[in-house]
């Protein structure tokens, strides 16, 4: 239990209020704005090899790096725009995960016009309705699944990078793909509630 609202909650979140947050108002919360698909996208990357804290901590810096994630912006970056990200301090500076969120709004673009919207094309990997999971301890979260291995191959297929299938997982449990709050904790029945 966190101490925060004496509220029950999954274990992983302690008593950090930027953790509290993105937990009570976020995490599993269906998402289905492809601007915001992008974000989870590009944090999800970012935060490859990294603490979760590292990437929240780092948001905001994100959003206005990232031109509020505006697809049709962030791949129109250029070189000069990639230099500038490299240097920003407020960001992660990892080149390769820089050039990989640029070549993943391109891609997502080019998914765009296939699918109708980035929207679509993810979701198709849940048959459009979350898996609402009933765990009752953190050691049987799984950290990849057979829809996030699905997901991860269609991704790269496609030309996405830094979206393997624990990365496509996350991002899956972070866009309310799948509840995997625990049982106990006061917000699984709140999402499983939820309109999708």
């Amino acid at each position: 239990m966190s101490a925060a609202n004496n509220k029950t909650r999954c274990p992983w979140v302690g008593e950090d209020p930027l953790y509290l947050e993105y937990h009570d108002k976020e995490w599993g919360v269906p998402v289905h704005d492809d601007r915001l698909l992008f974000e989870a996208i590009v944090l999800e990357g970012a935060q490859a090899g990294l603490s979760w804290m590292t990437i929240l901590k780092r948001r905001a810096n994100y959003r206005r790096a990232f031109g509020g994630y505006d697809i049709e912006k962030v791949a129109a970056f250029s070189k000069q725009d990639e230099e500038r990200l490299a240097s920003d301090a407020g960001i992660i500076r990892n080149r390769q995960k820089i050039r990989s969120a640029i070549n993943n709004a391109r891609v997502a673009l080019e998914v765009r016009d296939q699918y109708g919207s980035l929207d679509a094309f993810l979701w198709q990997f849940v048959d459009g309705n979350p898996i609402h999971n009933a765990w009752t301890a953190g050691r049987q979260v799984p950290v990849t699944t057979r829809e996030s291995d699905a997901m991860s191959n269609a991704l790269k297929q496609a030309g996405f990078t830094f979206i393997g299938s624990t990365t496509c997982y996350a991002l899956m449990q972070s866009v309310g793909m799948v509840n995997d709050h625990a049982v106990d904790c006061y917000r699984h029945h709140e999402i499983r509630s939820m309109e999708c």
